[in-house]
């Protein structure tokens, strides 16, 4: 199946090259462009994609703002941040707002397309090689009384073999990875992590991997 891709951005060339290098890809099409986040909330109504490309910095609705509402109104659409630097304070407010993972601008073409396709199916899009130093400074920002925060009670439901795939999903790890890890099969590990998900009343992995670090359930370092 396509992916339909939404990239909202208030600067026309990067709209325009990120439209360029993903309709050159397989099974990814661009839908739709928006220039700032309430014209990109507007659009994942009228167009339903499955992937935004979403800045953060943009008028009228910042990308953390538009986030919370696409989130919050549409089951479906994954939203991917967009950033010019990997350690932005304002990814970690994008994805505590419900993005799936967040992507540097000057990404190749080929990571541009692997990202979507990540995103789109569902895994979220934490590298290992910046998890540690992303989560980091996403726990020093922590505000306690943020909603996940109920996290040091709520994990208490999950079992011991779903709290630790809840761990290792924070540390980065794939499906396929984790079953590797834990030598079970991977269809195994796809039942976990929707339960995990239930069980913590999340959206997805990102969420999950959160949640995990609020818990202090992972520690940074």
């Amino acid at each position: 199946m396509t992916i339909r891709v939404l990239i909202a951005d208030d600067q026309m060339m990067v709209r325009e090259g990120f439209s360029v290098l993903l309709n050159a890809m397989p099974g990814i099409e661009v839908t739709g462009e928006a220039v700032n986040g309430r014209e990109a909330v507007a659009k994942v109504r009228e167009l339903a994609p499955d992937v935004v490309l979403m800045d953060i910095r943009m008028p009228e609705l910042n990308g953390i703002e538009a986030t919370r509402e696409i989130v919050a109104a549409d089951g479906t659409a994954k939203v991917l941040v967009l950033t010019t630097f990997d350690l932005d304070e304002y990814v970690y407010q994008a994805l505590r707002a419900g993005a799936s993972g967040f992507l540097l601008k000057d990404a190749s073409a080929r990571q541009l397309a692997d990202a979507v396709r990540v995103v789109a199916a569902g895994e979220a899009l934490l590298a290992p090689s910046v998890t540690r130093r992303l989560i980091t400074e996403f726990s020093r920002l922590s505000e306690p009384s943020h909603p996940l925060s109920r996290a040091h009670a709520a994990y208490g439901d999950l079992t011991d073999r779903e709290t630790e795939v809840l761990v290792l999903i924070a540390q980065g790890l794939s499906n396929a990875e984790i079953a590797e890890r834990l030598v079970v099969a991977e269809s195994t590990i796809k039942t976990h992590v929707s339960r995990i998900l239930v069980k913590l009343g999340l959206r997805d992995r990102t969420q999950a991997a959160v949640f995990a670090y609020e818990a202090r359930l992972v520690t940074p370092g």
